[in-house]
């Protein structure tokens, strides 16, 4: 007991010296800091974000201290970035300064955050070739034309189990999840997981829960650096196991194709694993990318279509007005196909609104500064601070959109919106991101979301179950490092005659 008091002071001790010496130094080049709330010694302003979700926190801060915020967190310094404008300065002036990740500890383990293109610094060889990698082999054009066959195939399978089920209550998040899990895993590797070893579809989102859980969890490490050789809390030790498991079921994949040594399938792992033979690449890396792809693609295209689903049962005249288009768009067809999106511009606009009313990253990653002589506001930001762009309070701006709480898909074809695209040029619309950083899987999302949520309105009518009107749909937010509903969304499917 002695031993862990003794402990504490030492922590305490160490870190008020910290911040009083940190007191001492300029805090810009021309003596102003940015605007943000008082911290407090030691602990900064985490007294400030306590309750709630981190982005409304963050949205409200912002409100009374300004678009662009200063903010301690223990003894890491943030700057926290809440409006268009502000955006566009920091992405046109200072990306390329700001192109570091802070990784945090958690995901310090098993040398995965060293390969990983998530993780990566930009400035980093490795996150240069493997992102050239992932765009020449995955998301080209061309490469996403090439296994399109495979996509509608998983989305007509998701169609048919939702089928199977028709009249009966079903948690759409699940449902959704599943399918897009097949749908990327049979897309970049020929094979549905739901079939590998012993873990099915359920076992490895629970497993992706797990990461998310600890990544998302206040960690003693992350606030005061110093403190990351000790790991406290025990979460760097816990995500080594949790990675574990996600790891076994890669390797399970890696290691079947590689015992099909006559057998070609054409797609990302037989390209990966022709690189690693030229020695370009190691097994690590190719483990790597695809826990990338399952990471950032599974979850997030199965969130947004589950937050735009949630959206239209809250909306019925919006619904009824989206499945009209789609009834007009296909008629006599009994499947809808990915090249039928082209004439269903009200859909389109249904999943843009929804991204931008829910975002499924709602602060992105956060942003390290690695160069002195970034500006933010005329006032110098501090190499090593964390950046933070909370693009949920961005699409919420009302600088930049009128009524922005409503969920409105005809705004999107007001006042030059339609020319409004995925790709970060846009400062009022950033679900991906922007600059060096901007997520990479933008051209399977724009496919993929459109496509699986015009499928599952095509084949059936969709209602709340238990006589729910919609006006009772709790659509409140729950954010750990994905924005997903409080609440689960249940919904019972009427196959269409």
């Amino acid at each position: 007991m002695e031993r862990e008091l003794y402990l504490l002071w030492a922590i305490l001790a160490i870190s008020l010296l910290y911040y009083l010496t940190s007191l001492r130094r300029p805090s810009s080049g021309n003596g102003r800091r940015l605007p943000g709330p008082r911290p407090l010694p030691v602990i900064g302003n985490l007294l400030d974000l306590r309750g709630g979700n981190l982005h409304h926190t963050l949205a409200h801060l912002a409100h009374v201290h300004g678009p662009v915020m200063f903010l301690k967190m223990g003894l890491t310094t943030t700057v926290v970035i809440s409006s268009c404008d502000a955006a566009r300065e920091a992405f046109t002036r200072q990306d390329r300064r700001i192109a570091a990740r802070a990784v945090p500890d958690s995901a310090r383990m098993l040398g995965f955050f060293d390969r990983s293109i998530l993780w990566l610094p930009s400035s980093n060889p490795r996150w240069k070739t493997m992102r050239g990698i992932v765009s020449t082999h995955v998301l080209s054009p061309r490469s996403l034309e090439k296994v399109r066959g495979v996509r509608e195939r998983k989305v007509r399978d998701l169609v048919s189990f939702v089928r199977g089920r028709a009249g009966q209550e079903l948690d759409v998040g699940q449902v959704v999840f599943g399918g897009m899990l097949n749908l990327v895993s049979s897309t970049f590797f020929s094979v549905d997981v739901v079939h590998v070893g012993a873990q099915s579809a359920h076992g490895l989102q629970h497993a992706m829960e797990e990461l998310v859980d600890l990544i998302a969890k206040p960690n003693v490490s992350d606030l005061f650096p110093f403190l990351r050789p000790l790991d406290l809390q025990g979460l760097r030790r816990c995500g080594a196991v949790v990675y574990g498991k996600v790891f076994r079921v890669l390797d399970e994949v890696i290691d079947h194709r590689l015992a099909e040594s006559n057998s070609k399938h054409g797609d990302f792992l037989d390209a990966l694993l022709q690189l690693t033979s030229t020695g370009t690449i190691s097994r690590e890396d190719v483990r790597a990318v695809m826990f990338d792809v399952f990471a950032a693609g599974s979850d997030t295209m199965a969130t947004t279509v589950m937050w735009a689903m949630a959206e239209l049962l809250r909306n019925p005249s919006i619904m009824a007005k989206v499945r009209g288009e789609i009834k007009d768009a296909l008629v006599g067809k009994e499947a809808i196909e990915e090249s039928d999106l082209a004439s269903l511009p009200y859909l389109q606009a249904v999943v843009k609104e929804g991204m931008r009313l829910h975002p499924v990253g709602p602060i992105l990653l956060p942003h390290q500064a690695v160069e002195d002589g970034v500006e933010f506001s005329g006032c110098a930001v501090p190499k090593g601070s964390t950046v933070i762009f909370n693009i949920w309070a961005i699409m919420r701006d009302p600088s930049a959109w009128e009524r922005p709480d409503e969920f409105v898909p005809e705004r999107w074809f007001l006042n030059g919106a339609a020319e409004v695209d995925f790709k970060g040029k846009h400062f009022q619309f950033l679900p991906f991101g922007s600059g060096r950083r901007m997520c990479p899987g933008v051209p399977m999302a724009e496919r993929v979301v459109p496509y699986m949520l015009a499928s599952l309105l095509h084949a059936f009518e969709w209602k709340l179950p238990n006589g729910m009107s919609a006006e009772q749909l709790d659509v409140s937010e729950k954010f750990t490092t994905a924005n997903v509903l409080a609440v689960p969304l249940k919904a019972v499917p009427t196959v269409i005659t």
